[in-house]
């Protein structure tokens, strides 16, 4: 009776091998012919991977080097949350050096310091100046001074990566921020008055005048002039406004915004180097984070936070052990996961992949760049494994629409594929 039991189960066992087997077959042969439509000399990295199980479903060419375009983002988002941790918070804070404010007048200056706060809007600053009417200040003796020196002064991607060309150009990325960097000024055009848009640029100058022009306009007198400097050690602080870097990471991935990883990028750099703020000890953050976690390293270059850089190189390799390294991190998945563009809902993704079949999701970050397109997320469902999915393009020939086509194919398919495999 035992030996017809265990001959039982090694049937049922075979079974279930080879139907797996069978499976996998099928889908990898489904993938494998939804890219053979693909022109000949377009470059593609694919990896369909089980995080759980570590089992892979599809791969090719996984460690050929390419450029990630705004993939770039997870890279940077995910080394912030494991670095700073999810309860971090970027500020901008008014300090003074009179340490004796209850008469009304303060006797010094005032130090606007930004921490990388880089949503800090004039709302933000007003916010400040009622607080000070609030204390029952009316008269500043001395100056309003902005201090941007949490980060370097190198403003522009174009001059901390050498010979960079990217045609993409962002308001210069300081530690002090003020409505993103940009400002609104008349313009004479004829006989008529037109409003554009500028950048500042000389961040902490320019936003010292703005708030001390605030200021005077609120009825507190500002005696001296408004400058750029450093705040000295013996201050007082007034007031604080802060954003929650769960809040930003969600701004970053979810609208792939290049202006806000950028300053995220400069803030890395500050909190790992516990000096200042620089691409050099950015960079190096990000590394220690890919070694640290055993993540696919080789042919893997960041040189910047948002992936504007055709410098930037990853493998899709790298990309999943970023993603598979976030899965298992029970401290930051959750708000690293729900910083993620939600397929047919929200952010990059919002008008794609709308029809999976009911119970699945994708949340997953895009790139885009001339002749380049990239995405990389996690298939979900209700009651089965989720998957991670990287795949990534560079091509000569064929529009976005037409890659990204292919993307939302792929993905659609395995979701098929798992909602019929009640065994996987």
């Amino acid at each position: 009776m035992i030996r017809i039991f265990l001959t039982i189960i090694s049937i049922l066992i075979f079974l279930t091998s080879d139907i797996k087997s069978n499976g996998r077959d099928q889908i990898e042969n489904k993938i494998s012919s939804i890219l053979s439509g693909l022109p000949s000399d377009t470059r593609a990295g694919v990896l369909i991977y089980n995080p759980l199980t570590q089992d892979t479903i599809f791969s090719k060419d996984i460690f050929l080097p390419m450029i990630p375009a705004s993939l770039t983002k997870i890279f940077t988002t995910a080394t912030a949350l494991s670095l700073m941790g999810k309860d971090y918070r970027l500020s901008t804070i008014l300090f003074t050096d009179d340490l004796n404010i209850k008469d009304g007048v303060i006797n010094g200056n005032l130090f606007l310091k930004g921490f990388g706060n880089a949503a800090f809007s004039s709302e933000d600053l007003l916010q400040f100046i009622l607080k000070l009417k609030n204390l029952g200040i009316k008269e500043i003796t001395g100056n309003v001074i902005g201090d941007d020196s949490y980060f370097d002064n190198i403003y522009y991607r174009e001059d901390w990566i050498p010979d960079e060309s990217a045609n993409i150009k962002l308001p210069p990325i300081s530690a002090l921020v003020l409505d993103r960097n940009k400002t609104v000024v008349k313009r004479k055009r004829g006989r008529r008055t037109i409003y554009v848009t500028e950048n500042l640029k000389n961040p902490p100058l320019n936003i010292a005048q703005k708030f001390k022009l605030m200021l005077e306009e609120n009825n507190i007198t500002v005696k001296g002039a408004a400058k750029s400097g450093i705040t000295p050690d013996n201050v007082l602080e007034i007031a604080e406004s802060s954003l929650a870097i769960t809040d930003l990471i969600a701004m970053i991935n979810k609208h792939s915004d290049n202006f806000l990883a950028e300053c995220l990028f400069k803030s890395i750099g500050a909190f790992y180097s516990g000096k200042q703020g620089n691409s050099f000890y950015s960079q190096q953050a990000i590394q220690e984070f890919i070694k640290k976690n055993n993540i696919y390293s080789f042919n893997t270059e960041i040189v910047d936070g948002s992936g504007i850089s055709r410098f930037d190189q990853v493998t899709v390799a790298s990309v999943n052990g970023i993603l598979e390294t976030m899965y298992f991190d029970l401290r930051n998945f959750e708000p690293f996961y729900n910083s993620l563009s939600y397929a047919g809902i929200d952010g990059t993704l919002r008008n794609r992949m709308s029809n999976l079949p009911s119970g699945f999701s994708f949340r997953g970050k895009t790139g885009t760049l001339n002749s380049v397109i990239a995405l990389t997320g996690y298939l979900m469902s209700d009651d089965k494994d989720e998957l991670i999915v990287t795949i990534m393009f560079e091509f000569t020939r064929g529009s976005w629409n037409y890659y990204r086509d292919i993307q939302d194919e792929i993905i659609r398919t395995l979701a098929e594929w798992k909602k019929e495999s009640s065994d996987y």
